[in-house]
This record gives C-alpha cells, structure tokens and sequence, in this order.
C-alpha cells in the first residue's frame, strides 16, 4: 500500500488554506450549505489526512485495514469533500456538483455515494455510535484499523453522544477517538446558552475517556496529539479542539447567523477570497 502523503508544517497551513478556498468555491456555488462549521474544522481534518496521521489508499477506499475517519457533524460535508479530493479519492472538479440534483456530492454525506465517506451522517448525534460500531466489527474480524469520529460541539447535547461515551468505555474501545470542534456557536446561538456543556473535560473523564485539549487551528499540536492517541490503546481518547466558527473569514467568525448560510453576494465572496489569498504563509 503506498503510503499517504506527510506534510510538514507550512505545507499543512498551505493545505488549509486551499482547502478553506475550495468549502468557499463549493458553498458559493450550490448558493448553500455550511461554510462556517466547515472552516472551524479545517485544520483538524488536514492534520488527519496530511499529518500523518490516518492511514488509508485513495486506489483502494475500502482497503479492510484502513483507518476510518467518520464527519459526525455531518453538516460540514464540504471541508469532507474538499479533504478527500485532496488527498486523491476522486477528481477536484467533482466538488463543483455539491448539492446539484442527483449529485453524489450530497449536502450530507452518504456512506458508499463518494469514495472515501465512511458513514451517513447529519442526523446529529449519531456519528460516535457508528465508530463503535466499526471498533467492534474490527475486533470480530480480526483488524487493528483506528476509528477517529469529528463531532460537533452542538451535537453533544444529544443523549445518543453519552451511551456511545459509556459504551465505549465499557467495552475499551482504546483504538477509537473522538475529536471534538468546539467553536462554542451553533445554528441558534452561543452553546453557553442554549445548552451549555461545561465541564466538558470533567464530563468526559467521568465516562472513562482519556481527554486532551488543543488550539484547533494549530496543525503542529494537531499532528502530535493525533499521532499521540494512535498510541493509547488502554482506553478511548477525546481531543477537544478549541476552534473559531468561521475560521478565516472575517466578517463570518463567530457569527453564528451564519450556520447554514453561503457567502452569495458578490462583494462578500470577493472579501472573503481577498482574505483567504492573503493568508498565504
């Protein structure tokens, strides 16, 4: 199996940053979907893929020993897309499909419609249950492969989040790994108010999870926590990432009525292109 691509540092911010160009592309033309929820996450997904981290064969997507990587939030189905096309699952151009009828580019990805996307999600919630799920098939099948599951921060006010936080403790599902977009903003406002999370660490400590924090748009520390979790196997891992809704654009960070929206208006799109182009390292 060839090996998938290790980028150093500069090279992995270049990476986000074409990436963030292509969720903008994507968005802007469908005239919808979540560009804002895509960017906090940017850098999570290209620490992934291109920090090596993951261990998969774009020539063979579902190569039994693969690891998985599982969008829970499944919302941001354009940073997947744009992840997968980069590292070679299919054509770039196909990211221009995203939401046209009858396109496989879905608003939400479907598990088999595109190379690559391991699971249908965005029916929140659900996403860290289907990494279980492929944890304990692996064992039946006698595979080592690593799950890592992204999940939203919003969607971690749903109960179905917590069984599979039990679960996984309880059956020492040590390969599996949930990292967690904490951008703090969902579709209708501030987590801290519609439904607050803290202590989050403390939460899933007393689950029997091993828990970890990181600046989620740092891509060095990313890398060497991912790769760190690959390694302890005694107990599932969380890596809460502390992210910014909208990282990259101005006028779109933290913004929350911007959950769900595309950047259509011409001189908005040219202003977050300029902003976008001039963060070239």
């Amino acid at each position: 199996m060839p090996a998938p691509p290790v980028l150093d540092t500069p090279e992995l911010k270049e990476k986000a940053r074409q990436i963030r160009l292509d969720i903008l592309e994507m968005t802007t033309r469908a005239g919808s979907g979540h560009p804002s929820s895509s960017w906090s996450a940017t850098e999570i997904a290209v620490a992934l893929f291109f920090g090596g981290v993951l261990r998969y064969d774009p020539a063979d997507p579902w190569w039994p020993e693969r690891d998985r990587f599982i969008m829970s939030k499944g919302h941001a189905s354009p940073l997947l897309y744009a992840v997968l096309a980069h590292a070679g699952y299919f054509d770039r151009e196909r990211l221009w499909e995203l939401r046209e009828a009858g396109s496989p580019v879905q608003g939400h990805p479907i598990q088999g419609a595109m190379p690559g996307v391991e699971a249908t999600t965005g029916s929140l919630g659900q996403g860290l249950s289907v990494g279980l799920g492929h944890i304990l098939g692996g064992r039946l099948n006698g595979h080592d492969y690593h799950v890592f599951v992204l999940l939203g921060d919003g969607e971690c006010q749903a109960g179905q989040i917590w069984e599979a936080a039990m679960a996984g403790a309880h059956f020492k599902a040590g390969r599996l790994h949930a990292i967690l977009d904490y951008n703090k903003y969902q579709e209708t406002g501030p987590i801290a108010r519609e439904m607050a999370l803290e202590p989050l660490a403390d939460k899933w400590q007393a689950f029997g999870w091993r828990v970890d924090e990181v600046d989620g748009h740092d891509v060095a520390a990313l890398v060497e926590k991912l790769r760190a979790a690959r390694q302890r196997e005694d107990q599932p891992t969380i890596l809460i990432a502390h992210t910014v809704k909208g990282k990259g654009v101005s006028f779109v960070e933290q913004d929350f009525t911007w959950h769900g929206r595309a950047i259509t208006k011409p001189e908005q799109v040219e202003k977050a292109r300029e902003e976008l182009h001039a963060a070239r390292g």
